[in-house]
Protein backbone atom coordinates (compact mmCIF):
# COMPACT_ATOMS: atom_id res chain seq x y z
CA UNK A 1 0.00 0.00 0.00
CA UNK A 2 0.89 3.45 -0.91
CA UNK A 3 0.26 6.16 1.44
CA UNK A 4 0.45 10.01 0.29
CA UNK A 5 0.29 12.88 2.86
CA UNK A 6 -0.66 16.06 1.98
CA UNK A 7 -1.35 18.51 4.88
CA UNK A 8 -2.31 22.39 4.69
CA UNK A 9 -3.48 24.42 7.32
CA UNK A 10 -5.30 21.91 10.19
CA UNK A 11 -6.23 19.87 7.68
CA UNK A 12 -4.24 16.53 6.74
CA UNK A 13 -5.04 14.52 3.25
CA UNK A 14 -3.59 10.82 3.28
CA UNK A 15 -4.67 9.20 0.05
CA UNK A 16 -4.20 5.66 -0.11
CA UNK A 17 -3.58 3.14 -2.87
CA UNK A 18 -3.83 -0.72 -3.07
CA UNK A 19 -5.04 -2.52 -0.36
CA UNK A 20 -5.23 -1.56 3.93
CA UNK A 21 -5.32 -5.05 5.07
CA UNK A 22 -3.66 -6.97 7.78
CA UNK A 23 -0.13 -6.41 5.84
CA UNK A 24 -0.39 -3.00 5.80
CA UNK A 25 -2.25 -1.58 8.63
CA UNK A 26 0.32 -1.09 10.54
CA UNK A 27 1.65 1.52 7.82
CA UNK A 28 -1.06 3.35 8.33
CA UNK A 29 -1.14 3.38 11.84
CA UNK A 30 1.90 4.46 12.40
CA UNK A 31 1.31 7.12 9.98
CA UNK A 32 -1.64 8.14 11.58
CA UNK A 33 0.03 8.36 15.12
CA UNK A 34 2.51 10.87 14.10
CA UNK A 35 -0.38 12.95 12.65
CA UNK A 36 -1.93 13.10 16.08
CA UNK A 37 1.14 13.51 17.87
CA UNK A 38 1.63 17.07 15.71
CA UNK A 39 -1.68 18.01 17.90
CA UNK A 40 -5.74 18.04 16.93
CA UNK A 41 -6.04 17.80 13.06
CA UNK A 42 -8.99 17.55 10.70
CA UNK A 43 -8.65 14.15 8.82
CA UNK A 44 -9.76 13.76 5.02
CA UNK A 45 -8.95 10.07 3.92
CA UNK A 46 -8.97 9.68 -0.01
CA UNK A 47 -9.60 6.28 -0.96
CA UNK A 48 -10.01 6.84 -5.00
CA UNK A 49 -7.35 4.18 -4.96
CA UNK A 50 -8.05 2.21 -2.54
CA UNK A 51 -9.01 -1.62 -3.85
CA UNK A 52 -9.56 -3.04 -0.77
CA UNK A 53 -10.05 -2.83 3.07
CA UNK A 54 -10.19 -5.40 5.67
CA UNK A 55 -11.14 -5.90 9.40
CA UNK A 56 -7.15 -5.00 10.49
CA UNK A 57 -8.35 -1.78 8.32
CA UNK A 58 -11.22 -0.75 9.40
CA UNK A 59 -9.65 -1.07 12.80
CA UNK A 60 -7.47 1.51 11.87
CA UNK A 61 -9.80 3.90 10.56
CA UNK A 62 -12.21 3.45 13.82
CA UNK A 63 -9.27 4.32 15.82
CA UNK A 64 -8.68 7.09 13.83
CA UNK A 65 -12.15 8.25 14.12
CA UNK A 66 -12.09 7.82 18.08
CA UNK A 67 -9.05 10.34 18.54
CA UNK A 68 -10.71 12.77 15.80
CA UNK A 69 -13.99 13.00 18.20
CA UNK A 70 -12.12 13.24 21.29
CA UNK A 71 -10.18 16.25 19.85
CA UNK A 72 -13.64 17.82 18.23
CA UNK A 73 -12.50 18.00 14.81
CA UNK A 74 -13.59 16.85 11.48
CA UNK A 75 -12.57 13.15 9.32
CA UNK A 76 -13.80 12.34 6.47
CA UNK A 77 -13.72 9.54 3.64
CA UNK A 78 -14.05 10.47 0.58
CA UNK A 79 -14.08 8.53 -3.30
CA UNK A 80 -14.35 5.32 -1.96
CA UNK A 81 -15.37 2.47 -4.50
CA UNK A 82 -18.61 0.50 -4.41
CA UNK A 83 -17.05 -2.49 -2.78
CA UNK A 84 -15.11 -0.40 0.13
CA UNK A 85 -18.25 1.73 0.30
CA UNK A 86 -20.17 -1.89 1.26
CA UNK A 87 -17.63 -2.79 3.54
CA UNK A 88 -18.61 0.30 5.64
CA UNK A 89 -22.22 -0.30 4.85
CA UNK A 90 -22.26 -3.79 6.08
CA UNK A 91 -19.93 -2.98 9.06
CA UNK A 92 -22.44 -0.04 10.23
CA UNK A 93 -19.74 1.98 9.89
CA UNK A 94 -21.39 4.37 7.65
CA UNK A 95 -23.99 5.52 10.55
CA UNK A 96 -21.25 6.67 12.50
CA UNK A 97 -18.22 8.31 9.57
CA UNK A 98 -18.70 10.65 7.12
CA UNK A 99 -18.21 9.32 3.74
CA UNK A 100 -18.68 10.97 0.44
Amino acid sequence: MKITKNAQGNTTTLALQGRLDTVTSTQLANELSAIFEEGAVNLVFDFTALEYISSAGLRVILTAQKKINAQGTKMEIVGANESVKEIFDITGFSGIMKIN
